[in-house]
């Protein structure tokens, strides 16, 4: 991927509601949500795809009435597991033993160290951890956007609780922590062609020889 394409993307103000991102490209987001990386390799996380219109229309009252949630393509909500607990855990070495057909001799000393750590850990603590494994996820879901020419408007203006009652994501065992619609930009957002505002390289970077 190039610069350039960073330089392209931008937080989109107004979506093309005529058009929609092929199954291709919402395969590609998928992919790369599953490829993300996140702490010890746990992935707490889930993501939920939405294309429905009538749907995004009423996840659009609870997100302050932002626009690009019912005129993208697809809005993409970004959630954390409530629960990541020992029986997780162990679920996930279970993963790591059948995929790469590791012993559990080798396996046991940190799956072991894992679940103590977390079993010491209050609740709070747990889910401010995965919540920055999201924010890791959106990362990477908005460099590949990028790549793609795909636009996206990361959001964290939204009411979580109502997210999670219109979506049932507490039967789900889920929490929602970030929005982001993507599709294509309108022809006349004008704020597409404004130039970035960065501070300048030489004081963002630190170069010690």
């Amino acid at each position: 991927m190039s610069i350039d394409a960073l330089k392209w993307r931008y937080a989109t103000k107004k979506f093309d509601a005529s058009r929609i991102l092929p199954e291709e490209k919402i395969n590609i987001l998928k992919h790369t949500f599953n490829l993300t990386a996140t702490s010890y390799g746990l992935q707490p996380l889930k993501m939920v795809v939405i294309s429905n219109k009538e749907l995004q229309a009423r996840l659009k009252a609870s997100s302050f009435n932002q626009k690009q949630v019912d005129t993208a393509s697809h809005l993409l909500v970004i959630c954390i597991e409530a629960r990541v607990d020992e029986d997780f855990i162990r679920n996930y070495f279970q993963r790591v033993k059948h995929i790469r057909n590791v012993s559990d001799e080798i396996l046991k000393p940190f799956r072991e160290f894992l679940v103590d750590d977390f079993n010491s850990k209050a609740t709070k603590e747990i889910e401010a951890w995965a919540i920055n494994q999201a924010y890791l996820a959106l990362g990477t879901l908005l460099t590949v956007c990028a790549a793609e020419e795909i636009d996206a408007c990361p959001m964290e203006g939204f009411e979580p609780n109502e997210y999670d009652e219109i979506l049932n994501l507490s039967e789900k065992n889920l929490k929602s922590v970030l929005v982001l619609p993507v599709g294509y930009r309108a022809e006349d957002d004008e704020f597409s062609g404004f130039k970035k505002v960065r501070r300048p390289l030489d004081e963002v970077i630190i170069d010690i020889d």
